[in-house]
């Protein structure tokens, strides 16, 4: 689907503040016209908050309301999301005060290079309207009616054509991420994709006996939620192929969780609700292929996996303390129904797997994406992703990398090790088992609680086969989003999309 149908509304630049046409000009920044000079600096001399705070006011000078929305004293230790922050605030000013016509005034800056980017990018964030209120509530569909912007750049026009598109891999993302259990279930998802990738292969795998036979752990989250109709698990693959012989590629598995009871250990004690938002990361892996999809990269090689379950609670449900052999042969005992993420991305990462080794793909550099972890949220804190490389990956820095480029573009991310011990945490415990799924604790009370699911991961796959010194080294990275894809009641915020495109699509 064109960019175009994915924006929230009509964004266009402009050169000149009089002439743009729009009902209110929105500042982010001390770099101000000229007309305005005089004002700042008189609201400056007897509100001491005026720097500090967003306002709104009239201009006499331009004839028009203006939005203040200022940024920080900036300190070593800030960085972009700043310029994204105030952006956002402007636009959120703008809409409370009835405006429908906004002009962003983008700044330019010495410290941060991409700060345009960003500023565009926080702006249009505000805008997003979420896909069950425009469908219930068309009049709604839209906060504004136009955006334009003045980007202070010979390079203005690129900025926004970039801007739009990374936006359009966001607005996917976020459609799919912030559906309630009902409007987003698996089945449900299945349509959106389909429509937004007609010209994309897709591979939709729903036949209760494929799944069963080929994707075994996936199928024991799934059995509960099979019973009703409209709850039945998928998973979809999509693939890009590029125009010219492939020098790399790309393998994605997001967890696509659209309701978490936490299955037989059920969540208790109210801390179910917003579980609707456990299905992000394979939301950011749909708004990542409709970025491919735009871009159209001439030698990159992309597939994905939505690894789509409802993980319900009833009669048929799996519990604990069963064996189940993955695809790969490994025979898992289940330690707690409420670690179904790794469960349900497992065997699809092992297929990625055997893809990259029997098809003998470019360059394979496989990835699970999931909000998995609260022990992620708790390590990390609020907005930040957690990279972890296997040790293939580790030896290319790709993790570094990846943190440095998210710095730049305000989708940060922080860096964790895989050790052994994570490895032996995971190892069976008595005869008949080859690893346990979890332990019955909580990851956030689980001494390094987000590094041991990524080790089960390669354990369960056979991915530790393939490693530093096998006849075929795989490199595999998983990211753990739960602190930075955006819980209720904020939106979904696309995380690590961003940071992902500008890593491995430039």
């Amino acid at each position: 689907m064109g960019v175009d149908k994915l924006i929230p509304c009509s964004v266009k630049l402009s050169q000149v503040i009089q002439k743009s046409g729009c009902d209110v000009l929105c500042v982010i920044d001390r770099q101000i016209p000229k007309e305005l000079v005089e004002q700042f600096n008189d609201f400056r001399s007897y509100d001491k908050a005026f720097d500090t705070t967003v306002s709104c006011f009239k201009s006499s000078k331009l004839n028009m309301p203006v939005v203040y929305s200022p940024l920080p004293e900036l300190t070593d230790y800030h960085d972009v999301r700043c310029y994204q922050n105030a952006a956002a605030k402007s636009l959120e000013r703008a809409i409370k005060g009835g405006f429908k016509a906004p002009l962003l005034l983008v700044p330019e800056s010495d410290k941060f290079a991409y700060a345009s980017l960003c500023t565009v990018l926080g702006a249009l964030s505000e805008l997003y309207v979420p896909i069950q209120y425009r469908e219930d509530v068309p009049d709604k569909s839209q906060r504004i009616s136009n955006l334009s912007v003045m980007i202070p750049s010979p390079k203005a026009e690129e900025i926004l054509k970039e801007a739009l598109l990374l936006e359009s891999g966001r607005f996917v993302a976020r459609d799919i991420g912030v559906g309630d259990p009902e409007r987003m279930a698996p089945p449900r998802i299945e349509e959106y994709v389909t429509k937004i990738f007609k010209n994309l292969k897709v591979n939709v795998i729903s036949d209760l006996d494929t799944i069963t036979k080929e994707y075994p752990l996936f199928a024991a989250v799934n059995r509960a939620a099979n019973q009703i109709e409209r709850h039945r698990g998928r998973i979809i693959f999509l693939e890009y192929k590029p125009p010219q012989p492939a020098k790399k590629t790309l393998m994605l598995v997001g967890k696509g969780v659209t309701y978490d009871t936490g299955g037989a250990d059920i969540k208790a004690g109210g801390i179910m609700a917003g579980m609707c938002r456990d299905k992000c990361g394979a939301a950011a892996v749909a708004g990542f292929l409709q970025i491919v999809n735009e871009k159209k990269p001439a030698d990159i090689h992309v597939i994905a996996a939505l690894c789509l379950v409802r993980n319900s609670v009833g009669e048929d449900c799996y519990v604990s303390d069963e064996i189940i052999t993955s695809r790969a042969g490994v025979r898992v005992r289940v330690g707690n129904t409420d670690a179904e993420g790794r469960m349900c991305m497992a065997d699809a990462l092992c297929r990625m797997k055997e893809l990259a080794v029997s098809e003998n793909l470019p360059d394979p550099h496989l990835f699970t994406i999931a909000t998995l972890t609260g022990h992620a949220a708790l390590a990390a804190g609020s907005g930040y992703s957690i990279v972890i490389d296997n040790s293939v990956a580790h030896c290319t820095g790709h993790a570094r990398k990846l943190q440095e480029i998210g710095q730049l573009f305000g989708d940060p991310f922080e860096v964790s090790m895989l050790r052994q011990d994570d490895f032996d945490f995971n190892a069976g415990k008595v005869i008949g088992e080859d690893v346990v799924q979890c332990n019955n604790v909580g990851s956030s009370r689980t001494p390094r609680g987000h590094q041991v699911p990524a080790a089960f991961l390669i354990q369960a796959t056979g991915l530790n086969k393939h490693g530093l010194d096998s006849p075929k080294p795989l490199k595999y990275t998983h990211l753990d989003i739960a602190a930075s894809a955006g819980e209720l009641p904020a939106l979904p915020t696309a995380a690590p999309i961003i940071a992902l495109t500008k890593a491995h699509l430039n």
